[in-house]
């Protein structure tokens, strides 16, 4: 069944990190409400499983984009490609990103660097190529995936943390500027949420990544969909993680960073 029932021409949506987790549940969503998409992710196999499901569930056509996004040429690699394929972005979902576990003085600076380009760096450059074609058209969209980490710091998270605080605050700050252009920018900041993200980064074992108090993908997903198609700006799935996001602005802040401290230390 379509989230929403208002009949337009087709368009497209590029979905970055779209093979697994809250960026496949995103493809979904997309393809049963008739948009043609792209999909970039790292995995080639997992990839063209994905786009077969779809295609053939959905009747839509989709593209794939086979890129690593750590490398600093991807974002203009994929702008150029869809250019010269004239494929016409409406909506871009910058979803994909990944974080790592430990102390900062102990973990591998490389991969951190590759956090930042990901998590960061590509966000913004994505946004500048596809945002300056949308306000020139007056109509489009942006999600960006940022986090309830993105409201305080996050000790054996550090770089993840402040990396997601960027993505908020960025994302904030160019929804202003856009008002009344036709271009809206979403922020979805969801809680610990059941995907292949705990694994990544190595955490499964920490107290936060309790499978019994996560969100699944798919409902993450929705509420972010929902919350782009009514234009909103930030978007905080479940009213814990919203609770969360809001109390820490009267709490000390060494008080909430001690609290993230102990919630990332490994269960005993």
């Amino acid at each position: 069944m379509k989230i929403t029932s208002k009949k337009r021409r087709q368009q497209t949506a590029l979905i970055t990190g779209a093979s697994g987790g809250i960026g496949y549940e995103f493809a979904k969503l997309f393809a049963s409400d008739g948009y043609d998409l792209v999909l970039v992710d790292r995995q080639g196999q997992k990839l063209a499983d994905t786009i077969d499901e779809l295609e053939k569930k959905y009747g839509i056509f989709v593209k794939p984009l086979v890129k690593d996004l750590s490398r600093s040429t991807a974002p203009d690699e994929i702008y150029t490609e869809l250019k010269q394929a004239s494929i016409k972005v409406d909506v871009l979902v910058n979803n994909a990103g990944f974080g790592t576990h430990g102390f900062f003085y102990e973990t591998n600076l490389n991969t951190e660097l590759d956090m930042i380009q990901v998590n960061a760096v590509c966000v913004t450059h994505l946004t500048k190529l596809f945002l300056n074609d949308m306000v020139r058209q007056g109509s489009g969209k942006i999600l960006n995936i940022a986090s309830v980490a993105a409201f305080q710091a996050g000790p054996l998270m550090a770089v993840y943390f402040a990396t997601k605080a960027y993505v908020l605050s960025f994302s904030e700050a160019i929804a202003n500027e856009l008002e009344g252009t036709g271009v809206t920018v979403t922020v979805l900041c969801p809680g610990p949420t059941a995907s292949g993200f705990q694994k990544a980064a190595a955490m499964e074992k920490t107290k936060i990544a309790n499978p019994w108090g996560m969100m699944d993908s798919a409902t993450v997903a929705k509420i972010g969909y929902l919350g782009l198609m009514a234009n909103k700006t930030v978007v905080i799935p479940g009213a814990k993680n919203k609770i969360l996001a809001t109390s820490v602005r009267f709490a000390a802040r060494k008080l909430v960073t001690k609290i993230v401290r102990d919630l990332h230390e490994i269960r005993k």
